[in-house]
């Protein structure tokens, strides 16, 4: 996250008016949801690049959230149409998100089992099969806008592999961040692609793939120190007793095959000591399965609204608009933050408003 300032003249006063959002995004104030299947790729037709957009019915707003939510299934099995996927993307599209269930590639299973550069492999194809698909919300909303959606908004999440991700997708943020050996893990993703590395091989290119947070359902980190202090918001819940992505760090599948995983047990305490905005839910004594069975198990219906919470303070309709009231004599250096205290990203449509002594009220958009 690159740090934003503006030369201000000094400050007399400062109002702070709250957005609202309408009562969205809490609860489900809408009944029924309308779901479409299409394929997010550009380069990819086939049926691990198609997604389900769920859209919540009768709605008129526009500019709403998105959030894309990963199955799981160790990386060789599952589909955007388990249980979990269907009822956590329905949820949220009823309290007003556009939500996205996704395929995504999935390897051979005596492969994967047999060979941690495979693991790697696969796990850094499906990070650039969902980067080309938050691509693709935003190559749609500079087309038309299908979904109605905020492109500066958008969310990822899952449950097992899918959560596992959607946090390499947020987490890694470059090449050089990756080992060299044992595995030359730098090799694989350019392997990978050769021409856009991180980015993937699954097209929408022109747009970016940054998100604005991530939710993790029983989700873990293959190494803790890729988090650091620019990171994304990471809210996630899991079982104190997972051993097939480890609550604290553990092989994957707790089969020494596997590539390590760091749960939530790990990934908070490293998330507050480097000043990520964070927050976990632990299931004490429960181990991987709660969510697999979706609605009809009441820990996902708590996850649901525990993510629901987090997300909340999260989203632009409840961010601050700023007034200063200014003098037009003395400079002074601001940095501008949002409600959180986290500093506010630069973009286009980011206005703040200045109120100056003599009345006067100036509109400016903050710049990087």
């Amino acid at each position: 996250m690159k740090k934003i300032y503006l030369i201000l003249v000094a400050v007399f006063t400062t109002s702070i008016i709250m957005a609202q959002c309408n009562g969205r995004y809490q609860t489900e104030i809408f009944n029924s949801v309308n779901k479409i299947t299409v394929n997010y790729s550009d380069v990819y037709t086939n049926s691990f690049h198609e997604m389900d957009v769920y859209t919540p019915d009768g709605d008129i707003e526009i500019n709403r959230p998105v959030i894309l939510y990963m199955h799981g299934g160790s990386f060789y099995g599952g589909t955007k149409s388990m249980t979990d996927c269907i009822d956590f993307c329905t949820s949220m599209a009823k309290r007003g998100y556009v939500t996205a269930s996704l395929n995504y590639r999935l390897a051979n299973m005596i492969s994967f089992i047999a060979s941690q550069e495979e693991q790697y492999t696969t796990v850094l194809k499906a990070v650039s099969d969902v980067k080309s698909a938050i691509r693709y919300f935003r190559k749609d909303f500079a087309n038309g806008d299908t979904y109605g959606i905020d492109p500066n908004t958008i969310f990822v999440g899952g449950y097992s592999a899918g959560a596992v991700i959607a946090i390499h997708l947020a987490y890694i943020d470059s090449t050089s961040d990756l080992p060299t050996a044992p595995i030359n893990v730098q090799a694989i993703v350019n392997n990978v692609s050769p021409t856009h590395g991180l980015e993937g091989d699954a097209g929408n290119y022109g747009y970016s793939s940054d998100v604005s947070g991530v939710v993790s359902f029983a989700g873990g980190i293959n190494d803790v120190d890729w988090l650091d202090a620019n990171d994304e918001p990471l809210v996630s819940i899991q079982g104190t007793s997972d051993l097939t992505v480890n609550y604290n760090c553990g092989p994957g599948m707790n089969n020494q095959l596997i590539l390590t995983l760091c749960g939530s047990g790990e990934m908070h305490p490293k998330a507050d000591n480097v000043g990520i905005l964070n927050d976990h839910l632990s299931f004490s004594g429960t181990d991987h399965l709660w969510a697999a069975s979706g609605n009809s198990n009441p820990k996902f219906v708590q996850a649901l609204d525990f993510t629901t919470d987090f997300l909340y303070p999260l989203l632009p309709c409840n961010q601050t608009t700023s007034i200063f009231t200014l003098s037009k004599n003395a400079k002074k250096l601001l940095q501008i933050v949002d409600i959180l205290g986290k500093e506010v990203r630069a973009t286009s449509n980011t206005p703040l408003f200045y109120r100056y002594d003599d009345g006067s009220v100036e509109k400016k958009i903050i710049f990087q």
